[in-house]
């Protein structure tokens, strides 16, 4: 049984219980449950159920998976209950050893340099975001995203966000732990900040499991199109051959000529129709960890100017938060800092503009090219 198998099951056996039914494990990898009035009615299932969730399924067992339709009955059981939790973090914090080589391997600055102010022992929020996506072509793909940020320095947690999320299950989280004072903590994001951020970072993760699947659909799309060119392309041949022979009815020819572009097209509009991509996304949990970290304060420089930026040493994942990308809240690549405000970016947010080729920030201007004016695709409305 894999990773997402087992939590699956334990969420359901968990999730079971707390609505009154008695549960039991069974082999090979499967759950069977006696369903209080209230479950049978809703589900309207018998009061004996059986459910598998691996590859081999128990005697008498419904399949369980995320693509199945259980997935949805325990959503609709679960309704907003739930969707938003917070936790505080028990974890020691040990004393960084090498604090400079720590940074040095963590840290990619393409065009500014940095130095190390401080370190301290402080409290950090994260902001872990749950989305279940419905992927739909000529199949379909359900399937998980998980993504967060450090509130302190929008820092996104990708490397480690499994680690955060499997540790919400350990001894180390609880919600009647003792939390820190409000002050100790970083601010909330304003509501703007926070859709941004999302809107930047969700469709990233969102193709990076769709990779595959987009994959497959398109070989799938070329393969149909290349039979569909290759039948109609017979069919012109064949007449324009009759045509050049002098053979046939030329009129009644040309006549199938033109009805056999017409049929191509209609075709391939029919292919395009049958592998249009749609992709619907919804929340399904936000966690908010309190979590005391190792902070590193580096103090970043560029040309005459210079910023501070928080760094969090995280416990649990034993590493240093990502360098922040200000433009595209994702983890991934080095750093670009740009000269006007000191946004720390990605390349591809400090990249030249496809018209008039100046190199510009995307967070300082998110609606067009400062130079020439030019609106940027899918730029940001102030």
């Amino acid at each position: 049984m894999n990773d997402t198998s087992n939590r699956f099951r334990n969420f359901a056996a968990h999730l079971l219980e707390h609505e009154g039914a008695l549960v039991d494990s069974i082999e090979p990898e499967g759950l069977e449950a006696m369903l209080p009035d209230n479950l049978q009615r809703e589900w309207r299932a018998p009061e004996f159920l059986r459910l598998g969730f691996a590859a081999e399924l128990p005697a008498d067992a419904e399949r369980a998976s995320l693509e199945s339709d259980w997935l949805e009955r325990f959503s609709q059981l679960l309704g907003l209950r739930g969707q938003r939790l917070r936790f505080a973090v028990n974890a020691e914090l040990p004393p960084l050893g090498n604090i400079e080589r720590t940074v040095e391997h963590n840290v990619t600055l393409q065009n500014a340099v940095y130095r190390i102010a401080q370190t301290e022992a402080v409290w950090t929020r994260y902001l872990l975001f749950i989305f279940r996506y419905t992927a739909i072509s000529d199949e379909k793909r359900d399937g998980i995203v998980r993504f967060g940020f450090n509130l302190a320095n929008a820092s996104a947690c990708d490397p480690f966000v499994d680690h955060l999320l499997a540790a919400t299950l350990g001894p180390e989280m609880s919600e009647a732990a003792v939390k820190p004072a409000t002050s100790q903590l970083p601010a909330d994001w304003t509501a703007d900040r926070m859709k941004r951020a999302v809107a930047r970072a969700l469709p990233h993760h969102a193709r990076g499991h769709l990779g595959p699947f987009v994959q497959g659909m398109q070989r799938r799309l070329d393969r149909d199109l290349a039979r569909v060119h290759e039948y109609y392309s017979g069919l012109r041949e064949e007449a324009f051959k009759k045509l050049k022979k002098g053979k046939g009815d030329s009129a009644r020819e040309k006549l199938r000529i033109e009805a056999a572009e017409r049929e191509y097209q209609a075709k391939v509009a029919d292919l395009k129709q049958k592998y249009d991509l749609r992709v619907k996304v919804e929340l399904v949990q936000t966690l908010e960890l309190l979590c005391p970290v190792q902070r590193v304060t580096l103090v970043i420089k560029r040309r005459k100017g210079e910023r501070k930026l928080a760094m969090d040493w995280n416990p649990i994942a034993r590493q240093l938060d990502p360098l922040p990308c200000e433009w595209s809240f994702v983890s991934a690549g080095s750093r670009v800092v740009c000269d006007d405000q000191l946004h720390l970016v990605s390349p591809e947010g400090h990249a030249p503009c496809p018209q008039c080729g100046k190199e510009y920030c995307r967070v300082c201007s998110p609606r067009r090219c400062p130079k020439c004016g030019r609106e940027e695709v899918g730029g940001e409305k102030n």
